[in-house]
């Protein structure tokens, strides 16, 4: 996956918004107005950050230790960031892409 195939997968989900709210070397992708992937448009191999479930995330982590790394830049609880060398294919990738959209997506639950 390149970073075009990215864009166009995330831009296909439904309510997906493009920004740049950090400068012009950083695609962000929301849904509902909050982000729920970024990626810098410079790096080699594509990396992307994306939001997990934190026990899901340390299962990932310990299962892909060199492609799936605590978020950069973020709550490293509740992101990784995916380095898409090549190891993973893109089901995998579409897969974190998802369920990170889902997890943001999602209805908010009255407390």
């Amino acid at each position: 996956m390149d970073i075009e195939q990215l864009r166009e997968y995330c831009l296909s989900k439904p309510g997906v918004e493009e920004t740049f709210p950090f400068g012009p070397d950083t695609l962000v992708f929301k849904v509902k107005g909050k982000v729920f992937l970024l990626t810098g448009l410079d790096s080699y191999p594509m990396r992307f950050n994306v939001k997990c479930d934190p026990d899901r995330a340390v299962e990932l982590r310990e299962e892909y230790p060199q492609q799936v790394l605590p978020g950069y830049h973020m709550n490293k609880t509740h992101w990784n960031t995916i380095v898409a060398d090549g190891r993973l294919n893109g089901n995998q990738l579409k897969a974190f892409i998802d369920h990170s959209y889902e997890l943001v997506a999602a209805p908010k639950r009255k407390k």
